[in-house]
């Protein structure tokens, strides 16, 4: 029983402090003008993409040998449709979109 407690204490510690260090990178790709801020990204979806934004994450992507920061935003649309946007976190140029249409319910009321 202590050696599950002790590993899955080990695991916690373990992931929080991933989570430190992509939280420094992300601030350090900031700083050094490697990503735009995300209240621009935001003022840009808002524009263009109207609805409720529900998750950001700032992702770290490898391609061919070289880094790129990716800004992936989720949000819903008015009338429900859920929107996944992958926008380059330099400079805010979508690079890919995918939605989702909201399910209808059977015996809704309106």
């Amino acid at each position: 029983m202590r050696m599950l407690i002790g590993a899955c204490l080990w695991l916690c510690l373990g992931t929080a402090s991933l989570a430190d260090d992509d939280h420094d990178r992300a601030r350090k790709a900031l700083d050094a003008g490697e990503v735009l801020p995300l209240q621009r990204i935001l003022e840009r979806v808002e524009r263009d993409y109207p609805g409720q934004v529900i998750d950001v994450e700032l992702e770290s992507e490898h391609q061919g040998g070289s880094q790129r920061w990716v800004y992936e935003i989720k949000l819903i649309r008015p009338g429900g449709a859920l929107v996944k946007l992958k926008i380059h976190a330099r400079d805010g140029s979508l690079l890919s979109e995918k939605a989702r249409q909201a399910k209808s319910r059977q015996g809704d009321l309106r």
